[in-house]
């Protein structure tokens, strides 16, 4: 009894300390946090000493400091319509070609719409072999001087790589076309691709030597995004073949340029493949293969794309199986799983909005003379046997 006389007296007093300590804070509260809504003169700077002054403009050259910009997130490859980009530098200094490793800085603008637009300080340099050779409108590798961001923080962009029209005119505006398109059959493939976007763009000339010249592109999705969404890494060395590839995934990319005859590539040197490797070493740390430059395919037909001797193919039409060997059943398997996509594959075509009836028409009638192969066993068969007489290694 005593104890609970004493505990009930110690909990009474601590009652009436805490309700003397909470009504000391309310006390005090309109003097340390309570907003103060009286109307203030204005400072008078004639009223006010040096210190006074002093501090008033430290105040006021912190405040811009607190209240930095939002970064603003660009969907890139978020979303497909037509994106308007600008690019002004100079020009013909470009277009020259003088020196192979020589850069140029300019101004990019992306024009989200009429009265919506980003603009970036950039460098241009050169990119890529052939196009560099052949084309008077050499593709480009683009720097951010300051980065842009693509959905979420983790998605900064440093630099990107652009594919311009090779000459002036709509033929080789087709072919960009063509060549983007590629890139979406691929997403209908795997997700471990790179996404791409068809761009309406002009380039500017900063010197006013040269009108504004106006043609599609491609901006692709830079490697460090891609290993940013799949978690991946990119692997540098180009001392890599085949056998250092994931095999069902290196298999599919094999059967993929047979599909749409592309002769233009190489895992040694990473010849238009770019080798990405799974953080997660459970995976055993093999490779996985991702392509990129589509333009001497057969689907986009450019004239320029002629196979070079030795090959064995006569034009960029006629397929080459450049895979490496494996058993019928592995062909197999693979060739049905091709098989399984075709209905998406012809959908992605037949919905594409920025080619024409006869150029989606030409493009299927391609396909066709490789999915007709696949429709019985017979002729699946026959397939087989061209890869295995054509592929390279060891099963």
């Amino acid at each position: 009894m005593m104890a609970r006389t004493q505990f009930n007296k110690f909990s009474a007093d601590r009652r009436l300390y805490l309700c003397s300590l909470f009504i000391t804070v309310l006390s005090v509260l309109p003097s340390i946090g309570q907003i103060d809504t009286t109307v203030k003169k204005p400072v008078n700077l004639a009223d006010t000493d040096g210190q006074d002054l002093k501090d008033l403009n430290d105040a006021n050259r912190k405040q811009p400091e607190d209240q930095k910009p939002p970064v603003r997130y660009l969907s890139l490859f978020e979303e497909e319509d037509l994106l308007k980009v600008s690019l002004r530098f100079d020009v013909a200094k470009f277009l020259k070609k003088a020196d192979r490793d020589q850069s140029v800085d300019g101004t990019m603008t992306i024009h989200f719409s009429e009265t919506d637009e980003m603009e970036r300080k950039v460098t241009l340099k050169y990119r890529g072999q052939s196009r560099f050779e052949r084309c008077k409108y050499p593709p480009a590798r683009i720097t951010f001087k300051k980065p842009v961001y693509e959905v979420s923080d983790s998605g900064r962009i440093k630099n990107i790589k652009l594919v311009n029209q090779c000459q002036p005119g709509s033929t080789f505006g087709e072919y960009v076309i063509r060549e983007y398109l590629v890139y979406k059959l691929y997403n209908v493939l795997t997700d471990t691709s790179f996404r791409a976007r068809l761009i309406s763009l002009d380039l500017v000339d900063s010197e006013n030597k040269r009108k504004t010249i106006t043609q599609f592109g491609i901006l692709l999705e830079p490697e460090a995004l891609l290993a940013e969404r799949l978690n991946l890494t990119e692997v540098k060395t180009k001392m890599l073949s085949q056998s250092h590839m994931f095999p069902d995934m290196i298999d599919r990319l094999a059967i993929f340029n047979y599909m749409i005859a592309n002769w233009d590539w190489s895992v040694p040197g990473q010849h238009n493949v770019t080798v990405f490797t799974s953080l997660n070493y459970e995976l055993g740390g093999l490779g996985i293969p991702v392509p990129f430059d589509f333009d001497l395919t057969g689907v986009v037909n450019a004239e320029y794309a002629i196979p070079p001797p030795g090959l064995g193919i006569e034009t960029n039409r006629d397929r080459l199986f450049s895979g490496i060997c494996r058993t019928r059943e592995v062909y197999q398997n693979e060739l049905m799983a091709f098989l399984g996509k075709k209905d998406e594959f012809y959908s992605v075509i037949n919905e594409f909005p920025y080619l024409g009836k006869s150029d989606k028409r030409d493009i299927i009638a391609f396909l066709d003379q490789f999915f007709d192969q696949l429709e019985k066993q017979r002729s699946m068969d026959s397939l087989i046997d061209l890869l295995l007489a054509n592929c390279k290694g060891s099963r």
